[in-house]
């Protein structure tokens, strides 16, 4: 069974419309959709925004529906110039940028006693949702790099280069590192999904409320045909 989740209604709002056989169950506040997604056994999910709810949410579905798989679907702030609005970043691996243990000498970013700097994505995930996209979304590029998360939505452009010079990120957003880490101590293959819905600099938010809906389009077309293909 592979478990889906978003942040926001809006990210999976058209996932649960594509769904068959479904059967909800409310846990933490979640709820949880069971059924078939494309012909396979799916759980979809709205996690709430930030690390704490995406973390909670993605250990949910390893204790109680035993995902073999987790898929980060959503949208997020550029961090590279060539990475444009509506265009599709798949993460390598995922850190947590607002982690800082720096005073006991771990390197930003570094959970301390946790054996890895970065949570490495699924390499079958990653190259099959490279082959979907161009499948489903000729148009669009996609790009493979690090997605960095915190709870801090970006719309500042030090910040924003700070977080280029810091973790060579190729996107910023609010759960996906957290998601990431739960799949890493669970032993569960996971990959996050994220369309581009602004450039996180100045005019961030202006961007979000335009493209938003458009980005989301592009993430949960790649994703209905990395179901159908897993």
């Amino acid at each position: 069974m592979i478990g889906i989740i978003g942040a926001m209604d809006e990210e999976v709002a058209k996932v649960k419309e594509e769904m068959t056989d479904v059967t909800i169950t409310t846990v933490a506040g979640m709820d949880f959709y069971e059924g078939k997604l494309s012909g396979r056994d799916a759980v979809v999910v709205r996690s709430g925004i930030g690390k704490v709810n995406a973390g909670m949410c993605s250990q949910i579905l390893a204790d109680r529906f035993g995902v073999s798989a987790i898929i980060n679907t959503g949208i997020a702030g550029s961090l590279r110039n060539e990475i444009n609005i509506g265009d599709i970043v798949l993460s390598t691996d995922a850190v947590q940028h607002d982690m800082d243990a720096s005073g006991f000498g771990y390197q930003k970013g570094q959970i301390p006693r946790v054996d890895t700097f970065a949570f490495q994505a699924d390499e079958k995930l990653l190259e099959l949702a490279m082959e979907c996209n161009k499948r489903v979304n000729p148009d669009i590029q996609a790009f493979k790099g690090r997605v960095v998360s915190g709870d801090q939505f970006i719309s500042d452009k030090d910040k924003k280069k700070w977080l280029i010079e810091t973790f060579g990120a190729s996107c910023t957003e609010m759960e996906g590192a957290a998601i990431a880490q739960a799949a890493y101590l669970n032993g569960i293959p996971y990959l996050v999904i994220r369309a581009i819905s602004d450039k996180a600099d100045d005019s961030a938010g202006m961007d979000y409320a335009v493209f938003e809906e458009q980005a989301i389009k592009h993430s949960v077309r790649l994703l209905l045909e990395m179901v159908s293909r897993a």
